[in-house]
């Protein structure tokens, strides 16, 4: 084959059918967020969540500084210090062009399944303030910013999927988070806050553990005080299986917010707003 046509090739086999590199990871690892879209727009999906969650992470964790703006002071050697601010300016200028590019906060992680989609989240992008971040947007503008994507699930971290890791990952992710109710003492009885809460489990293309074996082991790590609540729970402890991982999060206000549906959450607000000018 001529170098030529190995170059094209080459080219070609950078990036995979659904939208990631080659040189990408493949397995699913949290932090990161679970995007369920349509079928077929698993590659559109990973765009348009690429540039959402950039643009919330540019909000929420603002990568540098920027530069305070001086001022004249009216001195008689004024000309003097504006070249010296123009020399600063051009040597921070030059240091910056020397400056390694921004590391990639995302990462599109394989999954091999239509309509679902991982990306993952480096340090120190939060997926569960991302998300509840962007939900809250949306209940307040209508505005998706996406087309494709359908549901938004956060993972605070991931494991694989047995007991022993389950009830390990547990402990890192729930118990802290039950835990800061002790801090909401009852006026009434100086007794520490109970939660009611709920455990919502989805399990995908995985056969090896039950529903009940899961859900039982993640109920006994939470702290005995808090109780079940199916109905109004204050806390879900949202836990996503797939294939050998298993991956989970606490969240609030999910059934407030469509369990994070994004295209339910916008026609809600859109309806509302129709209603509000007739």
């Amino acid at each position: 084959m001529p170098p030529d046509h190995r170059r094209r090739d080459a080219g070609r086999k950078r990036y995979r059918s659904d939208g990631s590199s080659l040189w990408t990871r493949r397995n699913i690892d949290g932090p990161g967020v679970w995007v369920t879209c349509l079928k077929g727009k698993e590659k559109q999906t990973v765009g348009e969540v690429y540039d959402l969650f950039e643009s919330l992470a540019d909000e929420l964790w603002p990568t540098g500084t920027k530069e305070p703006t001086g001022s004249a002071d009216g001195s008689s050697d004024a000309e003097s210090e504006k070249e010296e601010d123009l020399e600063k300016a051009i040597a921070k200028e030059v240091q910056r062009m020397k400056q390694p590019r921004k590391q990639q906060r995302f990462a599109n992680c394989s999954t091999d399944t239509p309509c679902i989609v991982f990306i993952s989240c480096k340090p120190p992008i939060d997926p569960v303030i991302m998300v509840e971040s962007h939900m809250k947007n949306i209940e307040r503008t209508g505005i998706t910013h996406t087309r494709s994507t359908q549901r938004l699930v956060p993972i605070s971290n991931s494991c694989d999927c047995n007991i022993p890791e389950i009830i390990s990952l547990c402990r890192r992710i729930v118990a802290p988070a039950f835990s800061e109710g002790n801090a909401d003492v009852n006026e009434n009885t100086d007794s520490p806050k109970v939660y009611r809460y709920k455990i919502e489990l989805r399990m995908r293309n995985h056969n090896t553990l039950s529903r009940d074996d899961v859900i039982k082991t993640i109920a006994q790590c939470v702290p005995a005080q808090h109780k079940v609540d199916l109905v109004n729970a204050e806390l879900f402890i949202l836990v996503e299986i797939f294939k050998a991982t298993c991956g989970m999060s606490i969240v609030r206000d999910y059934y407030c917010y469509k369990k994070f549906n994004v295209i339910e959450v916008s026609q809600a607000r859109l309806a509302e707003n129709e209603g509000m000018a007739e």
